[in-house]
């Protein structure tokens, strides 16, 4: 199926292109969220009459997703979460938890801009991407930590703190040191 597109997708295209994609994904995603026109004569001749107003659209909404991406770019928020005791999560970290970090650090963003790139389910530094705008995209750090404590920790050393006390790393080194003697 060909569509024009309204505005720039991702590994797709530009805005004003006719591309030809798949279509499910037209049906599913393109048209229904206003991102593409399928391509009949009817509408390549009302986009040729609109072009001029749609790229003065997305360059205003460019121009205001640049300003909230000066804001954003690179911000580190504290996602406190359960963890066990080797730092695996009790469920995950989605994008609207992210969403909402963000947001109570200052600035509002959706749920629907956080690109997770793969599920977060361990306690640590993670990069993650917002998209602001199709062309404008900028990167958070997402510290997930147990509290905001260990947060601060975790923010010092640059990864995540194991559940280890300090006892035990002493009781082990004991151990390893006592085998070794009577090995030898």
């Amino acid at each position: 199926m060909d569509v024009i597109l309204l505005e720039r997708v991702e590994k797709l295209g530009v805005l004003g292109q006719v591309v030809k994609v798949k279509p499910g994904y037209a049906r599913n995603y393109l048209l229904p969220k206003k991102k593409a026109l399928r391509a009949t004569k009817e509408n390549l001749a009302y986009f040729e009459t609109q072009k001029a107003q749609i790229e003065a659209r997305n360059l205003e909404l460019k121009k205001e997703a640049e300003v909230v991406a000066t804001k954003v770019d690179g911000i580190a928020v504290v996602v406190v979460r359960q963890a066990a005791e080797f730092g695996v999560l009790y469920g995950s970290v989605s994008s609207r938890d992210i969403a909402e970090a963000v947001t109570a650090a200052g600035t509002t963003i959706a749920r629907g801009q956080v690109a997770i790139a793969e599920p977060i389910k361990t306690l640590g530094l993670f990069k993650v991407r917002v998209v602001l705008h199709p062309e404008v995209s900028v990167t958070v750090t997402v510290n997930v930590a147990r509290s905001v404590e260990e947060a601060a920790v975790q923010a010092q050393r640059g990864g995540m703190v194991v559940g280890r006390d300090d006892e035990d790393e002493d009781e082990a080194t004991e151990e390893v040191e006592a085998t070794e003697e009577t090995e030898a």
